[in-house]
């Protein structure tokens, strides 16, 4: 015979204690409380439907009383009796009131989406909604925001950490956001994310591979003249260290974008990270190589098309894969690495003024008012600047002599 359970009391529940650790009360039937380590008491029920083991939480104590707890309990008794799984109906009962009140996580976070995207840019947004329904809404999506509380979202930052930290942050930071929104639209009362500081491990920091060494960037350039794949991505590979625009940022560029015969690339603030409308100045070189490009890709939208389909640009790997056929590895060199090594050699080298640096980089750059620069701010100085790096850059594959870096003191 099984063993029988006594019920619990009142008395008996108010005074129970953890002594440091997880301590288990059962009142019988499947209903039990849990007394956790930090000192929660917590109601659950244990069941068994469709031959599997559920658990389902009924609310803490003292705010679910003991005989509240054991209402519910009736209720979902009642449920397994009429061959509904308590956990489903409890599911389908909230989403079916938060549906009502237009306040499910999904619909608040797609309307937030909806209400900022016009801030980030095209690639950004999209980003931003596509983690959101890969990682977030298949757990929470019908969740009321409302309901939410921090350690259900930190279930479902751990199963994206298990994937990348890095990542987790990142959908950690838009959950935030949502939240926050919710909080200002009247739809939740808090953001749970707060609690959950410290709860992730840190990212280290880590800055995007690139030779800033002359020595080392010269071989780097001559293979990639000599690269015998795709000509699209070589021209891609030929340009990034040209212009150092953030890799979306170039094989998004469409031909509609290009005026060859005024050297420019106007790139539309839909398409940068910072929103704002950013012109690159091109050099001698960069002109010759679209020259090149263009009788093979200048009849469609994309200056670099993806191989398979000329409606879509190349894929966002298609730069460092070219890298890596080269044989540098991702410790040496990636697409986004190009930024940064005309940063350091531009500054440390070339002697280029800082802020002409940043500007060309599409950084947010100030005057002395703190008023931001508009895109063809310093334009003159710009379209040296290009040129004097692209001539540097011949003349590092050509074998001229190499400066050193200058070194601070």
């Amino acid at each position: 015979m099984p063993k029988r359970i006594a019920p619990l009391s009142d008395l008996q529940v108010s005074r129970a204690k953890t002594q440091g650790k997880q301590v288990t009360l059962f009142d019988g039937g499947g209903l039990f409380i849990v007394l956790t380590p930090a000192g929660g008491k917590l109601w659950r029920f244990k069941y068994r439907f469709g031959g599997k083991d559920k658990l389902l939480s009924l609310g803490s104590y003292p705010e679910i009383s003991l005989a509240e707890a054991r209402s519910k309990w009736a209720v979902f008794r009642k449920l397994l009796a009429e061959g509904i799984d308590p956990a489903e109906a409890k599911k389908a009962e909230q989403a079916g009131k938060a549906a009502a009140a237009g306040s499910t996580f999904e619909t608040v976070a797609r309307d937030w989406h909806r209400r900022f995207k016009s801030q980030w840019s095209a690639g950004h947004a999209e980003q931003i909604m596509r983690r959101l329904e890969q990682d977030v809404f298949p757990w929470l999506g019908t969740r009321p925001i409302g309901e939410i509380k921090a350690p259900e979202l930190l279930t479902v930052l751990r199963r994206i950490e298990a994937r990348s930290l890095e990542t987790a942050f990142r959908v950690k930071t838009a959950c935030g956001q949502v939240f926050r929104y919710a909080v200002a639209e009247g739809r939740a009362e808090r953001d749970p994310v707060a609690d959950l500081r410290g709860a992730l491990p840190p990212v280290k920091n880590k800055n995007f591979a690139a030779p800033t060494d002359p020595k080392k960037v010269a071989p780097l350039l001559r293979a990639i003249d000599g690269f015998e794949g795709s000509f699209v991505v070589k021209c891609a590979m030929q340009l990034a260290p040209l212009l150092f625009v953030r890799p979306g940022e170039l094989r998004h560029a469409e031909w509609s974008e290009i005026d060859l015969e005024a050297a420019e690339w106007n790139i539309p603030a839909a398409k940068m990270k910072m929103g704002v409308p950013h012109l690159v100045p091109l050099p001698r070189q960069a002109i010759e190589i679209l020259k090149s490009l263009h009788p093979l890709t200048g009849h469609g939208k994309y200056v670099f098309p993806c191989s398979r389909s000329s409606q879509r640009c190349m894929s966002e790997n298609s730069v460092n894969a070219g890298l890596r056929r080269l044989g540098f590895e991702k410790s040496e060199i990636t697409g986004h690495g190009f930024r940064a090594m005309a940063r350091t050699i531009l500054d440390e080298v070339l002697q280029v003024r800082p802020e002409l640096i940043e500007h060309q980089l599409a950084h947010q750059v100030r005057d002395p008012l703190g008023r931001a620069y508009n895109r063809t701010s310093h334009l003159a100085e710009r379209r040296k600047m290009m040129q004097t790096w692209a001539d540097y850059l011949d003349g590092l594959k050509s074998g001229a002599k190499v400066l050193p870096l200058k070194r601070a003191n």
